[in-house]
């Protein structure tokens, strides 16, 4: 089974889950925001993500950017290093994009949350039942960001 509502990137407008496929924090960026939002510093940060490296084949990877694929983005954008490491080693992106989970939910908790804390902003902002939120967040694969820009267009629609 693999991670069928897998965030954007952080630096993308993901949710914290999206954690899971950031560098280490080298420079300013959107993780900064991230691991505030979660409660931990970029040194605790380090640490989980060298932890679950130790302990699961994320830890593979010499070639890739940082040394290890627990660094590694997201299948769907393209990596050269990354996709031959995988290749390398025999790794599916589905065996990828379940630990990728594994670590978001070691760095964040249990998916649950943050999908449920989605939906009631949205609902919040939109004016529209939580159920209603959790169905825009399913159609935009968990997607924060993309829901909030088609809820925009279609209060729009309804306006005019």
């Amino acid at each position: 089974m693999a991670w069928d509502d897998a965030p954007s990137h952080i630096c993308r407008g993901g949710d914290v889950r999206g954690l899971a496929f950031c560098c280490p924090p080298v420079k300013p960026c959107p993780i900064m925001y991230a691991l505030e939002e979660v409660g931990l510093t970029p040194q605790e940060y380090i640490d989980i993500k060298n932890k679950f490296a130790n302990e699961t084949r994320l830890g593979e990877g010499a070639g890739t950017c940082f040394g290890s694929l627990v660094w590694c983005c997201k299948p769907s954008k393209p990596c050269p290093l990354r996709d031959m490491t995988l290749r390398n080693m025999n790794m599916t992106h589905d065996e990828y994009l379940d630990l990728k989970k594994q670590l978001a939910e070691a760095l964040v908790g249990v998916e649950g949350e943050s999908k449920d804390d989605n939906a009631k902003a949205l609902s919040e902002t939109f004016s529209i039942t939580k159920t209603e939120a959790l169905k825009v967040l399913e159609d935009c694969n968990n997607d924060l960001r993309l829901a909030v820009k088609l809820l925009k267009v279609k209060s729009l629609e309804e306006s005019d």
